[in-house]
């Protein structure tokens, strides 16, 4: 049985899922991984949401504030045996459902285009594509996405 717990950057579990997320993204991103790595700090991230599946920790992601109306989507991952199987949509889920409660009506986030499966899950859940937006314009291999939150 899946559940999803609401908590914080410093909860155990999320950190060793980002530390798995952060060994991926290097072997993806190669020499363009540490410039990625200087935004995702896990201090500035406040929401997070970690998917347990049987007691273990199998997903996670996060959000933190753009402005007063746009949270950003942060450190999206599952763990490899647990992939194709609807954890990542439910988390996001999660994650604009809080949102919402907190009164954000927008949600954004970037990929990496060597992320493929990431951009097919925004994409199922009616993100759209827009323009790079702050540190990623003009950075060929991020790729942005949008959702308004009804």
């Amino acid at each position: 049985m899946l559940r999803l717990i609401r908590t914080h950057s410093a909860h155990p579990d999320f950190v060793s899922l980002v530390q798995q997320l952060d060994q991926d993204l290097a072997e993806r991103d190669g020499k363009e991984h540490d410039f990625y790595a200087q935004f995702n700090t896990l201090t500035a991230i406040q929401h997070v949401v970690v998917a347990y599946e049987e007691g273990v920790a199998v997903a996670c992601g996060a959000m933190k504030e753009l402005d007063k109306n746009t949270m950003e989507i942060k450190r999206m991952f599952t763990t490899p045996a647990h992939r194709a199987k609807g954890i990542a949509s439910l988390v996001l889920g999660q994650l604009e459902t809080w949102a919402k409660e907190s009164g954000y009506t927008v949600c954004r986030l970037e990929t990496g285009k060597r992320q493929p499966e990431a951009i097919a899950v925004y994409q199922k859940n009616g993100y759209v594509q827009i323009p790079n937006y702050g540190q990623y314009a003009g950075i060929e291999n991020s790729v942005c996405f949008e959702k308004k939150l009804l």
